[in-house]
């Protein structure tokens, strides 16, 4: 692993820290930003759907832009053939056809490394501005204590029960996003990452096709340039 890698995880780090140990203030001054979808704690389902929405939106279009998804799907589909040729070979017992394979595999794994850490040099960005939505998520579900209560789900609201309980109704169940599933995994964040996963991925195809296009237009227009020339 190198320094870079390193020190793009160390940093990835030190600002889950800060926004653990700072959540109740970064998410209250993200509300600033964020209350306008809010609705005034009444529908908080809602309101996950749409910061999940957001916060993919901001990592994928961050991803997309740093790095060349062109060329990251590319590779990923010279492992996936490379891969399903050894596979084929080994099945085969094709010993000069694996002894070629097995020569070519230090410059995959080295494709692989490269890629790797190539995301990981765009985490870091990417976190700056993903993790404190998640502040603001909790902030926004908070139900506080009794001398301090949430700002949108306290007393008054009527999706709020008791101190602690966020409830909400489900189509097989009332369920309460603040609850734990197993591990002390909390509810909402469960909801919210099935939320932004598929989101995610329709977006980063999106992106690819985009600067797909993009660059086969350029392509297109080299060609034409040459034929001119």
């Amino acid at each position: 692993m190198s320094s870079k890698t390193m020190l793009g995880m160390l940093f990835v780090m030190v600002i889950m820290f800060a926004v653990a140990s700072f959540r109740q203030q970064i998410g209250g001054a993200l509300d600033f930003i964020f209350q306008y979808i809010a609705f005034g704690g009444e529908y908080p389902v809602l309101t996950l759907v749409i910061a999940g929405t957001i916060m993919i939106t901001l990592g994928t279009v961050i991803r997309g832009f740093l790095q060349n998804p062109i060329k990251m799907a590319r590779n990923q589909q010279i492992q996936s053939e490379f891969n399903k040729e050894l596979r084929q070979a080994r099945i085969e017992n094709n010993l000069f056809k694996l002894k070629k394979l097995e020569e070519m595999q230090p410059q995959i794994m080295a494709m692989s490394m490269q890629q790797s850490t190539d995301q990981m040099k765009v985490m870091p960005i990417t976190m700056l501005f993903v993790i404190p939505i998640y502040a603001w998520v909790w902030f926004f579900l908070s139900t506080g204590t009794v001398d301090e209560p949430g700002k949108y789900f306290c007393a008054g609201n009527e999706i709020f029960d008791t101190w602690g309980y966020v409830h909400v109704e489900m189509p097989w169940t009332a369920i309460d996003l603040n609850g734990v599933l197993f591990m002390n995994f909390p509810v909402w964040i469960f909801i919210y990452t099935m939320i932004s996963l598929p989101i995610g991925q329709i977006e980063n195809r999106l992106i690819r096709l985009y600067l797909l296009k993009k660059e086969l237009k350029k392509l297109d227009l080299e060609v034409k340039r040459a034929e001119i020339e």
